[in-house]
């Protein structure tokens, strides 16, 4: 992706945070001569060092699996916080007039080599902790053995597992860094009065905050 130098993002810690804080993924793949995206939640472990391992499921009806080769390479997108930055947030309006419009955001690309996995066990441990990261934040936490074994069983045998051994890691925070500092704080101000959760996640990354 295009890259200017102020919004580049190199630390693996905080893009790594960012694919956990938004775990749904567009999936792009070649196969046939043609481009597919799908969209699925992966989990990204830190092993092995630099950049980590990508882990997570399609249904087993998905030809995705079927079409790719061993190796085959893939594109993760991850969307974090995004919102539209209107000119009258910015201070050097009144002064000069000369500004426009913008949209800030925070972006993960994961690429690296596709594994398919067919084997129960590997899924079983997929999506325990796949559901128990989504569950960790509810008073009641709902876990795989709620459910009766063999409809659990029934369920595995409908999903196949993917694996994506990422080779590169690029992250973009595109967070107004190329304004003043009066101009960045008439963003961060602009943004938390807006109410909503996504404009109150980018109003605290362009305060300066990396958690997303």
């Amino acid at each position: 992706m295009y890259q200017p130098a102020a919004f580049r993002e190199d630390r693996v810690g905080v893009m790594h945070a960012l694919i956990r804080a938004h775990p749904l993924a567009t999936l792009v793949t070649q196969a046939a001569g043609a481009l597919e995206a799908n969209h699925l939640p992966l989990l990204i472990d830190v092993e092995p060092a630099p950049n980590g391992t990508l882990r997570g499921h399609v249904a087993r009806a998905n030809p995705l699996w079927r079409q790719l080769h061993e190796g085959h390479e893939a594109l993760a997108v991850f969307q974090g916080p995004q919102a539209y930055v209107t000119p009258s947030w910015y201070p050097s309006k009144r002064e000069t007039g000369k500004v426009v419009p913008t949209w800030n955001y925070a972006v993960v690309h994961a690429r690296g080599s596709l594994v398919v996995h067919d084997d129960r066990e590997w899924l079983r441990d997929l999506v325990s902790r796949l559901t128990a990261q989504q569950e960790a934040p509810l008073a009641r936490p709902w876990g795989i053995t709620d459910a009766p074994a063999d409809y659990i069983e029934q369920m595995l045998g409908a999903i196949v597992g993917i694996e994506i051994r990422v080779t590169r890691l690029e992250g973009k925070w595109k967070v107004s860094q190329n304004r003043g500092s009066a101009d960045r704080e008439g963003v961060a101000a602009g943004l938390a009065g807006r109410g909503d959760a996504a404009a109150q996640a980018m109003s605290a990354l362009v305060g300066g905050k990396r958690e997303v």
